[in-house]
């Protein structure tokens, strides 16, 4: 058997539950040290890498700067994640959510670094929760998402919109704060982890006519 393809043995340990008590923690610690340069510490950057700071391609993932951006997003792991592992076990979540987390990071720091964004602060779960999704859509195409709950989506349309919202946002260059690539870089290697992992494009999923 493909050593890339050998699965966990299925188990659940409300990793979910887990994740999303430690994102809280990080934030509440965050706000204790607020005026101590902590998100230096935490966010990822390429002058914190520079300093020897390598724990932060797994620090960033956890911390967040804001209520309203740990709220939202610790509320899309609850709803996405929860399914996922009851889906595919505890351990594959796991690994599912922490390779495209540190993966999207690793990514948006080599473009800062070319791009001379050596000051960039990157925080937030947002790159691994959009893996998160796309795996929600790959693995339940007929599921329906309502959107602020009163929009109803089909999983893959939601997640197909997001993404073309947040490439839209990359192409012209907002400046709204939010990192949009890093988020395109979750898809993408969540994507590529499906391929390599389980053997399966998600394309087939996404893109299939549905009745």
């Amino acid at each position: 058997m493909n050593l890339f393809r050998r699965p966990f043995r299925f188990c659940s340990y409300n990793i979910t539950l887990f994740l999303i008590g430690l994102n809280i923690l990080v934030f509440l610690i965050q706000q204790i040290f607020r005026g101590q340069y902590i998100d230096i510490y935490l966010g990822l950057s390429v002058l914190g890498i520079r300093e020897g700071f390598f724990w932060q391609f797994v620090s960033y993932m956890f911390a967040h700067g804001s209520i309203s951006h740990i709220v939202f997003n610790m509320l899309a792991l609850f709803i996405f994640g929860s399914a996922l592992e009851r889906h595919v076990g505890s351990w594959e979540f796991l690994t599912y959510y922490m390779i495209t987390g540190i993966l999207a990071g690793a990514f948006s720091l080599l473009i800062y670094w070319f791009t001379g964004s050596y000051r960039v602060l990157l925080i937030g779960a947002s790159g691994a929760l959009f893996a998160v999704e796309l795996a929600y859509a790959t693995f339940f195409p007929n599921a329906t998402i309502f959107i602020w709950g009163i929009l109803p989506l089909k999983a893959p349309v939601m997640v197909l919109v997001f993404t073309g919202i947040e490439l839209f946002n990359t192409v012209t260059g907002s400046r709204d704060g939010v990192a949009h690539l890093t988020h395109l870089a979750g898809f993408a290697f969540g994507w590529i982890y499906f391929i390599i992992r389980f053997g399966f494009n998600p394309a087939k999923s996404l893109f299939r006519r549905r009745r």
